[in-house]
């Protein structure tokens, strides 16, 4: 019995320094600088295939999700913009040019199409009060 719990011991101060060990590797791989997520990553411009994005939601497909999917899509998309706008920003002041300019009325549309179906969802909420609060933090964001 001695030896199970010393040798226990010994095993879990063993896993518990391991895991330690694991958990301060991944936070110092983890930290990065908050900014670089205004830019997107560099790709090689030699490569062969060209990157293919998404197209902009459809209203029809926003109407299936639920509001809180709604505040986290349009978060994404506000990410998302910002992102393309400094990236736009940043290659106008070196003269260079912006790769792929159809992405910002993509992100745009996707946006305007999220306000609509919230603005649709709060004329059709049956108590005005809870409509009229729906309605201002539409128009908040």
């Amino acid at each position: 019995m001695f030896l199970t719990r010393v040798f226990g011991r010994t095993l879990f101060a063993a896993a518990k320094s391991e895991a330690s060990a694991a958990a301060a590797a991944a936070s110092s791989t983890a930290r990065h600088n908050p900014l670089e997520e205004f830019f997107e990553a560099d790709r090689n411009p030699d490569d062969e295939k060209p990157v293919v994005y998404g197209r902009s939601w459809k209203a029809s497909e926003l109407r299936l999700k639920s509001w809180d999917d709604l505040q986290k899509l349009w978060y994404v998309l506000l990410k998302e913009k910002n992102m393309l706008m400094t990236q736009r920003q940043m290659l106008h002041a070196q003269n260079l040019r912006f790769p792929n300019p159809e992405r910002v009325p993509k992100v745009r549309k996707s946006m305007c199409r999220i306000k609509h179906v919230l603005t649709e969802r709060a004329i059709e909420e049956p108590e005005p009060r809870r409509s009229a609060e729906m309605k201002r933090m539409i128009n908040a964001l």
